[in-house]
């Protein structure tokens, strides 16, 4: 418990390898995750290799850790796979569809964060890309991906060569509700955002980009209507490509 409320995202790696028989310890034990059915529905590319890494780090802006991080999972969709054995054994699959992207997703992302759980534990850090699944046709194309197959999330992986700041967290209440649905007030809402809205460093935030409010950021800067749109159109005709 101490060692899950103490974690913190590492983008900053040492230069020193991971073994492959670890990471597959904990690739494995990952797949120890709960999944719907029984049936997997998901892949791990993992990427080593500094060309690799290098094709893929537009997909992800560049970031940094793309390149510097020893290792790059990306967690993927795999309904490719299923689909096959189906259509060898004289089954007909049907999993085409959102209704198994969406499940896909969550087998998937279950095991991208007991994954990560697991190389904590170890003494490896991890920091998830959010671009993922901005950009997800070049990583397609990046890491040959067939049909039905799709990039959901990426990790990077690496023994830490930093120890960095724990960033906020909401309060409890902000997040359980019992028995029902609680909506918030007006004065919920002040009370809940009072600290993370206190930070310094959250006020720098809005200070540098010339807003009036911390929520302002957000929206007019770092996830815009506009982009969140584009996006979302993009995320669709991917999926559509990639045969959902």
């Amino acid at each position: 418990m101490e060692s899950l409320k103490q974690r913190r995202t590492i983008r900053k790696y040492q230069q020193k390898d991971i073994s492959v028989d670890l990471l597959n310890d904990l690739l494995e034990t990952s797949f120890r995750a709960s999944t719907v059915g029984n049936m997997q529905v998901y892949s791990v590319i993992v990427t080593r290799d500094a060309e690799r890494k290098a094709k893929l780090a537009p997909a992800h802006f560049n970031q940094p850790m793309v390149r510097t991080a020893p290792v790059l999972l990306t967690f993927c969709i795999d309904l490719h796979r299923f689909s096959k054995w189906c259509k060898l054994r004289k089954a007909e699959p049907g999993y085409n569809n959102f209704e198994w992207f969406v499940t896909g997703a969550i087998d998937t992302l279950l095991v991208a964060q007991t994954f990560c759980v697991a190389a904590e534990k170890k003494g490896l850090g991890i920091c998830y890309l959010g671009t993922t699944t901005y950009n997800p046709q070049m990583i397609v194309e990046a890491l040959e991906l067939p049909e039905l197959v799709f990039p959901i999330t990426t990790v990077t992986v690496g023994w830490p060569a930093e120890q960095p700041e724990q960033v906020d967290r909401l309060p409890l209440e902000a997040i359980v509700h019992e028995e029902f649905y609680h909506d918030y007030t007006s004065q919920d809402i002040d009370r809940l955002y009072a600290y993370k809205e206190s930070l310094s460093e959250n006020k720098q935030f809005v200070l540098e980009n010339n807003k009036e409010t911390l929520a302002q950021v957000f929206t007019d800067v770092r996830y815009t209507k506009k982009d969140n749109e584009a996006m979302s159109e993009n995320l669709w005709k991917v999926m559509k490509e990639q045969g959902f």
